[in-house]
């Protein structure tokens, strides 16, 4: 965003893991619990933050999994992407707070979003607003009847967000993460970062991507990568090369 001045620095309104690694948020996007229990032992000791979303949401055994990562101390983002009536998704975060998850996302207007911040009740799970998917264009957008391009779409939802009491929010690297919390009057607004390729890599169904490096030279605080690593005969040599980009980036942000 070219209208930005010079972007701030993380603060103590904004605390982050030590551990790059710890920033790391791998998406267990399959289609059997099996699968994804399979890729969290093989990521053992490399990661400790797993997305649970709708491929795995109605699996059968997904309480089970739930619990062997709480349970292992494993940090669970749960992409529900909550979107209702008030009182529903209040109570949907609620209970995503009594099960032990770190972080949900909610999607929709200011009515939706301070539900769900109510829906913390004090307790330590973090509330994250949806902006614009990252496979939405300008022109997809427009087909589904909204007047403003994904660039608009997200500053509007970033200002409501902060309004609301929220977090942080989900945005791509190129809606430019330190450009969202100045906009937003917040240095302490958190910002978790889908869409990321490692150079070379095929977009496919993202519009908006970035690199792990750029991500975090602009401002990501949290990347949630999949198929990059989990559709890798490797993963977790996969998600190390990943965290090397980002730890690259950190430094490349400081200035080293």
């Amino acid at each position: 965003m070219s209208d930005s001045p010079s972007p701030p620095r993380a603060s103590d309104a904004r605390p982050l893991p030590a551990a790059m690694a710890e920033r790391l948020i791998v998406a267990l996007d399959v289609p059997a619990v099996a699968q994804a229990a399979d890729l969290v032992a093989r990521l053992e000791g490399t990661v400790s933050f797993f997305k649970i979303g709708l491929w795995l949401a109605f699996a059968e055994g997904i309480d089970g999994l739930l619990k062997a990562l709480l349970g292992a101390g494993h940090k669970v983002f749960l992409d529900a992407k909550m979107f209702d009536i008030g009182k529903t998704v209040e109570e949907g975060v609620a209970r995503a707070a009594d099960r032990g998850v770190s972080l949900v996302t909610v999607h929709g207007d200011r009515q939706i979003v301070e539900a769900a911040v109510r829906g913390k009740r004090g307790r330590e799970i973090k509330v994250f607003a949806i902006t614009a998917l990252t496979s939405l264009s300008d022109a997809s957008l427009a087909e589904m009847g909204y007047r403003l391009g994904a660039e608009d779409l997200v500053r509007l939802r970033v200002r409501e967000a902060a309004r609301c009491g929220c977090d942080g929010v989900i945005a791509s690297g190129q809606d430019d993460p330190d450009a969202l919390r100045q906009l937003a009057g917040t240095d302490g607004l958190l910002v978790a970062t889908p869409g990321i390729r490692p150079a070379g890599a095929a977009a496919e169904d993202h519009q908006r991507l970035a690199t792990p490096r750029e991500a975090i030279v602009k401002g990501a605080d949290y990347l949630v990568v999949g198929r990059p690593i989990i559709a890798t005969p490797d993963p977790a040599a996969s998600a190390r090369r990943i965290i090397a980009e980002m730890e690259k980036g950190e430094r490349l942000r400081r200035g080293g």
